[in-house]
C-alpha cells in the first residue's frame, strides 16, 4: 500500500508546483506607473492650409528605473518628422511607434488601446530621486486642429498640460484670443502666445489671426 501511493504522492506535489508556478505569472507584479514632471510644448503653426504645425515637447521622466518612456500620438493627428534628443548629452535616442496596449503594458496606466505612442529608449535608467529630461519634436497634421476661417486662421485645440506656446505664421496678428496669454515678438518677427494651465483639466484654446495688411 505505501509503494502504491508514492506516485500519487509524486503527481500531486509536482502539480502543486506547476499550479504556484501558474499563479505566479497570473498575479506578476504589474511595471510602475510612468510618471513625469516639468512638461513644456511648444507648437510652430506652420504654412496656412497645410493644417500642419511643428510641436517641440519637453518633459522630465521621472519613474525610478525607468529604461524607456512612452510619448502618445493624439488620435486625429498624423505625425511626421519626429525626434528624440537626451537633454544632458543632446544626443539622439532610438525610438519606435508602438499600439496603446504596449504603453498600456509598461505603465502607462491612462494608455488609450486605440493611440499609438511613441517609445523611446532612455540613455541610461531613470535614477532613484533623480529624472532624464527629454526633448521630443514632431509635425502634426490636423484639419480639425489647425484650419482657415473666412480670411483668418485658427488653432484650436485642448491643452492639457501646465506650461504652453503657439507661434503663429510670419506676417500674422491675432485677432481673438480666449484665454488670458502673454504675447511676445520672436526674434524673427513671428508672434508667440504663451499661457499657463492653472487647472487640472484641458484647457479649450482657441487663438485666430489674420494675415498683416501691407
Amino acid at each position: 500500500m505505501q509503494t502504491s501511493r508514492e506516485p500519487l504522492a509524486t503527481a500531486s506535489a509536482l502539480l502543486a508546483v506547476v499550479a504556484l508556478a501558474g499563479m505566479g505569472r497570473v498575479f506578476a507584479e504589474p511595471p510602475p506607473v510612468q510618471t513625469e514632471e516639468d512638461e513644456y510644448t511648444r507648437y510652430e503653426m506652420l504654412a496656412p492650409g497645410s493644417a500642419s504645425f511643428r510641436i517641440t515637447y519637453e518633459v522630465t521622466a521621472t519613474t525610478p528605473g525607468a529604461t524607456v518612456y512612452f510619448n502618445p500620438i493624439r488620435k486625429g493627428s498624423t505625425a511626421t518628422d519626429e525626434a528624440v534628443y537626451d537633454r544632458l548629452t543632446g544626443r539622439p535616442l532610438t525610438f519606435e511607434i508602438v499600439p496603446g496596449a504596449a504603453a498600456k503594458a509598461a505603465g502607462v496606466s491612462d494608455a488609450d488601446p486605440d493611440t499609438s505612442y511613441i517609445r523611446i529608449r532612455l540613455a541610461r535608467p531613470v535614477p532613484k530621486d533623480g529624472e532624464t529630461r527629454l526633448l521630443i519634436l514632431k509635425t502634426y497634421r490636423d484639419p480639425k486642429t489647425y484650419y482657415a476661417e473666412g480670411d483668418a486662421i485658427v488653432f484650436s485645440r485642448p491643452l492639457s498640460i501646465r506650461r504652453n506656446s503657439v507661434v503663429l505664421p510670419a506676417g500674422y496678428e491675432i485677432v481673438s484670443l480666449n484665454v488670458p496669454s502673454q504675447v511676445l515678438p520672436e526674434a524673427d518677427g513671428r508672434l508667440a502666445v504663451s499661457f499657463m494651465n492653472s487647472g487640472p483639466a484641458e484647457v479649450p484654446f482657441v487663438v485666430k489671426a489674420r494675415r498683416l495688411e501691407r
